[in-house]
């Protein structure tokens, strides 16, 4: 099986030596590496260019965003009949087993995806998300198992799960014939939970497969508390919740969601400014869907129940 790696870069040279490293141990070869940048002024592609042989860098003028970015190697990568895509950040480190484990976790388990048990990077030992899972009562809400937990050997099975983010997930390229791509309108941030939502409708199956480990340098770029996150976290899960949920759900969280970010200013969690910020971000994602028209570029195929009224 030829497996197709899809990365995608913006200003990213700081953290790309250890991801090299890891790509050149791999005992699985029979892959090849897509690099999307979006309009990064560092010297990322000429240093990834240089060191992994046969890299196919795709050079973006603007930073068309992550999901947008991933498109774009999925698509080459789909061109080249590679049989199945790897979405992989470059903020990571691995062993040198890493895609052998997920490409027999696709046969052992008769799946379509496989995921790791994903590290922080620092300490090594602490969980980032041993898989996860959707919550459809809390408006499919993904949570991370084990996430902040040391490992102690909890998370050791094998097992079919819901939700893994795409740090790292390897697919198979039917998928994205029965699913479709990515979508464009989260930018970055809660467009794998999107995935994964069609995913678990359509009856795509995903394990975890903790023989496959790596180390997530989380926040590298955007950070983990920068206004980017902010905005992003406040806008996008107010899209999700809009384009997967019920009516009655939608009204329900567009209530507590606001409720919540004026609750956490008062008692002097967040600041007057990131709250404006939160509900801003929040207005505008609830509006996304019916302020202009969904580029459906996740699925020509997608079924309209999919949207769950």
């Amino acid at each position: 099986m030829r497996i197709g790696i899809v990365t995608v870069t913006f200003n990213s040279a700081e953290v790309l030596p250890d991801f090299i490293s890891s790509l050149q141990k791999q005992t699985f070869s029979d892959y090849l590496l897509y690099v999307v940048d979006n309009a990064s002024t560092d010297d990322g592609c000429n240093l990834l260019e240089s060191e992994i042989s046969g890299a196919i860098v795709i050079k973006e003028a603007v930073n068309v965003g992550f999901a947008a970015g991933t498109n774009l190697g999925i698509r080459r990568a789909l061109a080249d009949k590679c049989e199945a895509i790897l979405l992989l950040n470059n903020d990571v480190v691995f062993g040198p087993d890493l895609f052998e484990k997920l490409v027999d976790g696709l046969t052992e388990f008769e799946c379509d995806m496989t995921a790791p048990i994903m590290y922080y990077h620092q300490p090594k030992d602490r969980i980032w998300a041993a898989g996860g899972t959707l919550q459809p009562l809390l408006g499919f809400r993904p949570i991370h198992r084990g996430l902040d937990k040391p490992d102690r050997g909890q998370f050791q099975a094998p097992s079919r799960i819901t939700f893994a983010p795409f740090c790292c997930v390897l697919i198979r390229s039917s998928v994205f014939d029965r699913i479709g791509f990515l979508d464009e309108q989260y930018f970055t941030y809660a467009e794998d939970a999107d995935f994964m939502v069609r995913c678990l409708k359509a009856d795509v199956a995903l394990w975890y497969i903790p023989a496959a480990q790596i180390w997530h340098k989380v926040s590298s770029l955007t950070g983990a508390v920068s206004t980017f996150a902010i905005r992003y976290g406040a806008r996008n899960r107010a899209y999700f919740i809009s384009k997967h949920t019920s009516r009655l759900h939608r009204a329900v969280f567009n209530v507590l969601y606001p409720a919540y970010y004026v609750l956490r200013h008062l008692f002097g969690l967040d600041s007057r400014q990131t709250c404006r910020l939160q509900l801003s971000a929040w207005g505008e994602g609830m509006h996304i869907l019916t302020d202009r028209p969904l580029d459906r570029t996740e699925s020509a195929r997608e079924p309209d129940e999919l949207r769950n009224g």
